[in-house]
């Protein structure tokens, strides 16, 4: 038994590692998301009735790491310098020369690598296995991030080699479409936006709490193979090559040059088609490819003399500002952008700025008509960087009061920079409230990701969130990617959440402000969707928690049209629109604080959190000091080691109930 139950657990990590790879390196998966987690779905469950079986290399243990209180420092097994930079051609060919002078007339060739914008880190592995990863710091001593690297996915947990011990040096990144998908759900929050995607590497990669890093949807690039801090072959190219072989995400953009001319040609290249790929870079890394001869060239103190970075120059053009026209973002929130006339920046003809908020066309003092300058620096599109000459005439912008797509109110709370649509149904900001809606802990329907929303909205299967509760069979068997099976489990997800309590439909609802807890509160005050939609912000303001920011957003959210409508739509559905709060029994646990990991064997999570909640306890995501006592289960996973480090009790089920009755 033992024996077919690790035939079967090895084989299924062996797919998931093929098909992440697929997925994560090759971007070309040989199956769908359903069958994917079909297969890691059997593994975790096999893993939690053989625990004995458990390794640190498991496709399942990508996740879990415990919240930290703080990075630990570890020194480097050798310096990670930084590069000396040429500012342009003229720099890189005197690199060039000095390169020739200390080599004499022996011949070498270089090797050109695009330079990502990111975050440098360390990968140690052991016997094959991941084991640690450590960023760059201060080139000498860096933080240990171990458990946020194991949540990117294009860094493998284990590969095939023969080296007991090796290391890989390589960029963390952000790709564009995931720094804008942060930044909307930044927005959403009302949180301040990161600035560009290598702000949102570095500090995405430095959380403290791993499931955070595993959202943000990090890469891995690497570009140094090492053994005992040394590079292990015996030319960089050969290190490239035997990382891809590795199944290492290495960056397939790169060249062997024999002299300084095919370099330039290299970063002229990339320079007009750096637009073209789905991340950032700030120009070229250039090597000498020998590694024998990288250690006669030598280095100074704080860089090798053997490699350059190529910086591209901030691209800057002045024109003029035609008109301002406003675009609605996933999130609702409007920006306004400057229509140019076009110029020529970089190599790529601009006609279009983005003005980011009112705040900032008010800083700028900037008016329709103006000169001005702008800039392409590591921005998804260009910006405006000031005014250089008033123009005669000119015209101030005002932001609009009703949305340009839909209609709907356009709303900006006090302290807010962004004006915002309020319609849930906006087709700007469809796809991002379909996501929300069905996200896990609120709507909960599985089976529902982004690849698949995107399909349903621009298939025009989908014209408002309430629309998935009219999807048929025959409509998704059409869809990429999904099945008969994937269909019916999917409509089967969909009708199961009708049964959701009102405090989900609430926070489905996607209302500004308002989230898991808030929700809660706000059902267990008002019993009724309807008295939340009726209540005025005084009267929501009675609830505990909500103060004047967060009624007024309630009130305004019910107050637009398109939204009465939805909400109409929803109760013709089915969905949950009362609520009776549990009655606690007993007070037995108030001011208790618990924390829910592993398996458990009679209860869900959530009928385990409803239980203590009943007896007026809270249940939190992460165990601290202040954590009163750890539930845990089968495959408990780090949060029962933190809880041993702090000395915090660790019951199991049994022990709950037996406190109930106590």
């Amino acid at each position: 038994m033992v024996t077919d139950a690790k035939r079967e657990i090895e084989a299924l990590r062996q797919a998931l590692r093929h098909h992440e790879y697929r997925y994560y390196v090759l971007d070309s998966p040989e199956i769908s998301d359903a069958e994917y987690d079909r297969l890691m779905n059997r593994l975790r469950e096999l893993e939690a009735q053989r625990p004995e079986l458990a390794t640190p290399d498991s496709p399942t243990v990508r996740v879990g790491g415990k919240p930290r209180e703080g990075f630990v420092k570890v020194r480097h097994s050798s310096p990670m310098l930084s590069l000396d930079n040429a500012l342009n051609e003229g720099e890189l060919r005197d690199f060039d020369r000095r390169v020739q002078q200390l080599l004499g007339d022996a011949p070498f060739r270089y090797v050109a690598e695009l330079k990502m914008d990111g975050l440098s880190m360390a990968a140690y592995y052991s016997a094959g296995v991941f084991r640690q990863a450590v960023t760059r710091g201060d080139s000498m001593t860096g933080e240990d991030v171990t458990e946020n690297a194991r949540t990117i996915r294009s860094l493998p947990l284990q590969v095939r080699t023969d080296l007991a011990e090796f290391e890989v040096r390589g960029e963390v990144i952000m790709s564009r479409r995931a720094f804008e998908r942060l930044n909307a759900e930044r927005e959403q929050q009302g949180l301040p936006r990161f600035a560009n995607p290598r702000n949102a590497a570095a500090g995405s990669i430095r959380l403290l709490e791993p499931q955070i890093t595993a959202a943000r949807r990090l890469d891995y690039y690497p570009y140094f193979l090492l053994v005992d801090g040394a590079p292990h072959c015996d030319s960089h190219w050969e290190s490239l090559e035997a990382l891809a072989a590795q199944e290492f995400k290495v960056n397939p953009h790169r060249r062997l040059c024999a002299h300084v001319e095919e370099l330039l040609e290299f970063c002229r290249e990339w320079e007009s088609r750096r637009e073209d790929l789905p991340y950032e870079i700030d120009g070229v890394v250039v090597k000498v490819d020998s590694v024998a001869q990288q250690r006669q060239l030598g280095w100074t103190a704080r860089a090798p003399r053997w490699a350059i970075a190529f910086k591209y120059a901030a691209r800057q053009a002045e024109t003029v500002v035609e008109d301002i026209s406003v675009q609605v973002g996933r999130t609702g929130a409007l920006t306004p952008v400057a229509h140019l006339k076009p110029v020529e920046v970089g190599g790529v003809t601009v006609s279009r700025a983005t003005l980011h908020n009112e705040d900032e066309i008010d800083r700028l003092s900037l008016e329709i008509g103006d000169a001005v300058l702008i800039e392409r620096s590591g921005e998804v599109i260009p910006k405006v960087v000031r005014v250089t000459n008033p123009g005669s005439p000119r015209r101030p912008f005002r932001m609009p009061r009703n949305c340009p797509v839909c209609g709907g109110k356009v709303v900006r709370e006090e302290g807010e920079v962004a004006s915002r649509c309020i319609n849930v149904d906006c087709p700007a900001r469809l796809k991002e409230s379909l996501l929300h809606f069905a996200s896990r802990g609120v709507m909960d329907i599985d089976g529902m990701g982004e690849a698949l929303v995107d399909q349903l909205v621009d298939r025009a299967l989908v014209a408002s969130v309430v629309d998935i509760y009219g999807l048929t069979a025959d409509q998704l068997v059409e869809l990429e990617r999904m099945g008969k099976r994937s269909s019916e489990k999917l409509l089967k997800n969909i009708g199961r959440s009708k049964q959701l309590p009102l405090p989900r439909v609430i926070a489905a609802l996607g209302i500004r402000f308002v989230g898991e807890r808030t929700s809660q509160i706000l059902a267990e005050t008002f019993g009724s969707l309807d008295k939340i939609a009726a209540a005025d912000v005084e009267t929501l303001q009675s609830a505990e928690e909500v103060g004047p920011k967060v009624a007024e957003s309630i009130y305004q959210f019910f107050r637009e049209k398109q939204n009465g409508e939805l909400i109409e739509r929803l109760r013709e559905a089915g969905l949950q629109f009362t609520y009776q709060p549990a009655r606690k029994k007993t007070s037995r646990f108030r001011g208790l604080a618990f924390v829910i990991t592993g398996t458990l064997a009679a209860l869900t999570r959530e009928e385990a959190k409803s239980i203590i909640e009943a007896a007026g306890g809270k249940v939190t995501g992460s165990v601290s000091k202040q954590t009163n006592y750890v539930l845990a289960g089968e495959s408990p996973g780090s949060k029962l080691e933190k809880a041993r480090a702090l000395g915090v009790p660790v019951i199991d089920e049994g022990k709950l109930l037996s406190m109930l009755a106590e």
